[in-house]
């Protein structure tokens, strides 16, 4: 069965970058995140999209932990911002 190729009309940008990813491999989406972070505010909604995914899909302890460490950071760290 082929990939179905759909026009850009058809589809928003959450469904482009699932596209785009979906038939990575683990270390392949381990180098995309890698290579996102830090780079050009582009990459920055891939990277949002990817984070909604493991959210949507983690449970609410999981989540708790992902904000605390988030709010760690932010309020622990002297390298809060994330340009630096």
């Amino acid at each position: 069965m082929g990939r179905r190729l759909f026009s850009l009309k058809e589809i928003d940008l959450r469904q482009a970058i699932v596209m785009r990813v979906q038939d990575n491999s683990a270390k392949d989406l381990s180098e995309v995140i890698e290579d996102s972070i830090g780079a050009d505010e582009r990459a920055l909604p891939g990277l949002g999209v990817l984070f909604e995914m493991i959210w949507q899909q983690s449970t609410e302890l999981e989540q708790e932990r992902m904000v605390d460490s988030l709010y760690r950071h932010l309020h622990h760290s002297e390298h809060a911002n994330p340009s630096q």
